[in-house]
């Protein structure tokens, strides 16, 4: 049977799931007909700008979504969802549709190409959202209006797009002028070529398509950038790259991955505890510092400094060339001296073995390069000859070298990288990992991994040898330790991002530096916005942080609602234990949100950095609530590759006070876990000041802070229940992110008594709204006491210490 669609009244591309329409001419009897029945060109006739008739669609195909324009050029413009996106669009440029909605966007050439800049037209009418790559392994946002403001090497575009139609009819007064319209334009893989866009001096919005090698070549590109549209730009990029997945077929989403479990548990990394110094003597007693405050690691990854490898530019009695380090080799898979020791308990075994005993460690991981260490591994080794390793040089794409150059990169291009055979490099890995797994190890931190991006040519382009090495990589953790126990990092080109087939979670930011006044809040923007593309296919991993730091509280409050690991790098004995029992339950697990925590829709086009007025919120959800955290990042550093005015001193903090506000509409999705016939109301708890406040969906509380300061929202829907008693559970008023303690809320009836049950990970004071004072509490069966304020209708318990798997109830 056929189902019709929403009324359209405009002109109207043939979409593919399309078979059968119906016109409705102004002055003529319905005419109904199959549209593959037709003698002309549908899609010609019905965009015509003088074609007058209004049409109905009816598809066999089952949607319940509204159905709009598909992309598509129309007198040199390119045209999605009635808008126009881009003007002065070539001829060589076309668009192929994919969805009833969504279509890829290529261009052909006269001449073959292992590399193609094409002109795709004139950008310059609309708000828009980049993410780029401003060095070679990392990823930031940044924010423009015109093709002119779009960076080499961008990944992402986002655009906000004004109301006016694009088509001069009478569609143009059915047009819903309240509400902002968003297109997606997201730069793919095409077989052997990445593409990218960037823009010009003259407004143009350039493709880049690419393949790293030059025997691979190609006239043509017809799948390289994928454009979707919608009024949420949340669903749009979901939705997007599901769709991405299914065509592509080269990765898979977060939904269908399986996650490691030192996601949920407290952790530590010994990289700014020790950098590459970490010796077995250190760990222990960075682990027992921990015991001795009462909270310990359930993880640790023991960072760059345990492998054995050989440096051949350093001289004894010479000074050492200003990086050189990065030209050092792995020599064998096994661990260096320092691991090995005197004694059987030095060895990594036993150190492995008997810190999982002494301090309850369930996972310990170990970090090692994508290409073995930075400089790969050393061909002359007699444990990594088998591998067929040479000496290559890295070649950086005209992309890379447009932006911030690296000096792992300038080491590499003078000294050579040891790289082994993509033919052999699963043996790797799996002898590698292999070992890891005989000796405790349960996972890998694997860095470095943007460089096999240099290394394409003979080996098939830049997206093959990045695909073969990834493929082999996940392939071989699955088997060695059972679970996809990996961490991705230096990973942002997409020829990585979209070749991610089983890990499931990455970094999403440059490294937290701790000794770095002027990064503290670009680290925290630059996670936020990035995990817009990376939340669709890992759990972000927003890097160690310090707890006792001046910026810790600002760290501690983002990782509490970032839905990733929460993990640190203190060094021995430098803990502040009072930021960690705000993340950490006594258990050793954390509270980990649902979702990446991104940007609030209201931030997405706004510079919480540098625009001097603009707060940054992050959102995100919890089984039964929401959390919007809201952070200060004006006057405390500057992106990279942008410029500044004269009078501007970047490189200390100024101290600006921003306000904003916060409202439950912040929350997307927060209908999702409000329970059925919700009227929109909240309870609005604010975790620094304590405050609760009630409100409607779209009414809000001001907040004013300081620069580097932050507040945390619990947003909790209000639930009706029994005779009018209405209820909100807000969780744990003594952690970050509050709500994450509940797991399940019910209630029941008993003649006029109503009851309401909560479980969940409960320790330290239990916090509610409710209406009225219930008449009693219970915490497990035992009567408890509790306080109520009738003005702001604040519940609390005080549970005692003990298990944290508790059942609460309030008996009204």
């Amino acid at each position: 049977m056929y189902k019709p669609f929403a009324l359209k009244i405009s002109p109207l591309q043939l979409l593919v799931s399309t078979d059968f329409f119906r016109f409705r001419y102004p002055f003529r009897p319905n005419l109904a007909f199959q549209s593959n029945l037709l003698p002309f060109s549908f899609r010609q006739f019905v965009s015509r700008s003088k074609f007058g008739g209004r049409v109905r669609c009816f598809s066999s195909f089952n949607s319940n979504m509204t159905i709009t324009t598909l992309p598509s050029i129309k007198d040199g413009c390119l045209i999605v969802g009635d808008k126009v996106v881009l003007t002065a669009v070539p001829d060589n440029v076309v668009v192929s549709p994919v969805t009833h909605r969504a279509a890829f966007l290529g261009a052909t050439a006269s001449t073959s190409s292992s590399r193609h800049l094409f002109s795709v037209g004139i950008l310059d009418r609309h708000e828009f959202l980049c993410l780029y790559r401003f060095k070679m392994w990392w990823m930031i946002p940044r924010i423009g209006k015109s093709g002119s403001e779009v960076p080499v090497e961008t990944q992402m575009l986002l655009l906000k797009v004004a109301e006016e139609s694009a088509l001069n009819d009478e569609s143009s007064a059915d047009q819903d002028t309240d509400r902002s319209y968003y297109i997606l334009i997201l730069p793919v893989l095409d077989g052997s070529f990445r593409a990218t866009l960037q823009g010009t001096s003259q407004n143009e919005l350039q493709l880049c398509a690419e393949s790293g090698d030059v025997n691979v070549q190609t006239s043509k590109t017809l799948e390289a950038v994928f454009i979707n549209s919608g009024d949420n730009p949340f669903e749009i990029i979901t939705n997007s790259m599901k769709v991405l997945e299914k065509v592509k077929g080269t990765f898979s989403c977060i939904d269908n991955k399986k996650i490691p479990s030192h996601l949920d548990l407290f952790g530590w990394c010994t990289w700014d505890a020790f950098y590459t110094d970490v010796n077995p003597q250190g760990i222990k007693e960075g682990l027992q510092s921990f015991s001795d405050g009462g909270i310990s690691p359930k993880f640790l990854i023991i960072d760059d400094g345990w492998q054995e490898t050989v440096n051949e530019y350093r001289k004894e009695g010479e000074p050492d060339i200003e990086w050189i380090q990065f030209a050092t080799r792995l020599s064998d898979i096994k661990e260096n001296k320092k691991f090995r020791g005197s004694g059987s308990d030095d060895s990594l075994q036993e150190l492995v073995h008997s810190i999982k005993e002494q301090y309850g460690l369930k996972y310990v991981y170990v970090w090692h390069a994508l290409a073995g260490y930075w400089g790969g591994v050393l061909p002359s080794s007699e444990s990594m000859k088998k591998y067929n390793p040479k000496i290559e040089y890295p070649i950086q794409s005209p992309g890379n070298v447009s932006n911030l150059t690296d000096v792992v990169v300038d080491i590499l291009e003078k000294y050579g990288l040891g790289v082994i055979d993509p033919e052999k490099i699963y043996d790797f890995y799996n002898d590698l990992h292999g070992y890891l797994a005989s000796i405790g190890i349960d996972g890998v931190k694997v860095d470095v991994q943007n460089i096999m991006e240099t290394l394409g040519t003979g080996h098939g382009g830049r997206v093959s040898i990045t695909r073969q090495y990834q493929e082999a990589l996940e392939q071989s953790v699955v088997r060695n330790f059972k679970e996809t126990n990996l961490i991705c990092c230096m990973s942002h080109n997409s020829d990585s991002i979209y070749s991610s087939k089983k890990s499931a979670v990455a970094r999403v930011s440059e490294d937290f530096m701790p000794r770095e006044p002027t990064f503290q809040t670009l680290h925290v923007a630059a996670v936020a916005f990035n995990s817009l593309l990376l939340g669709e296919i890992v759990v972000p991993d927003w890097d160690m942080f310090h707890s006792k730091h001046e910026t810790a509280e600002f760290h501690g409050a983002a990782r509490a609602l970032g839905g990733c690991a929460v993990y640190v790098s203190d060094k021995p004995g430098n803990h502040d234990f009072k930021i960690l029992r705000k993340l950490v339950l006594p258990d050793g697990s954390v509270l980990r949100a649902r979702h990446a925590g991104r940007p609030t829709r209201d931030c997405l086009f706004r510079d919480p950095v540098m625009d001097g007025k603009s707060i940054l919120k992050i959102w995100n959800l919890n089984k039964l609530t929401g959390i919007v955290g809201v952070f200060n990042c004006q006057g405390a550093g500057q992106w990279p590759l942008m410029k500044v005015a004269q009078n501007e001193d970047t490189s200390k903090s100024t101290n600006l006070t921003i306000t904003g506000s916060v409202r439950p509409n912040d929350v997307e999705f927060l209908e999702d876990v409000a329970g059925e016939n919700w009227d929109g109301d909240c309870a609005v708890y604010a975790f620094n000041s304590g405050s609760l406040s009630k409100l409607k969906r779209k009414e809000s509380v001001e907040v004013g802070l300081r620069t580097l300061e932050c507040e945390i929202y619990t947003i909790a829907p209000i639930r009706v229940f029994g005779n009018d008693i209405h209820f909100a559970p807000i969780g744990s008023l003594d952690m970050y992110n509050s709500g994450g303690v509940i797991e399940t809320l019910s209630h029941s009836m008993d003649l006029s008594q109503c009851t309401i049950k909560m479980r969940g990970r409960f320790c330290g004071r239990f916090g509610a709204y409710s209406s009225t004072k219930p008449s009693r509490c219970t915490v497990d069966l035992k009567e408890e006491e509790f306080t109520y304020e009738s003005g702001s209708g604040l519940l609390r318990v005080k549970l005692e210490d003990g298990s944290i798997s508790r059942e609460i109830e309030f008996v009204y």
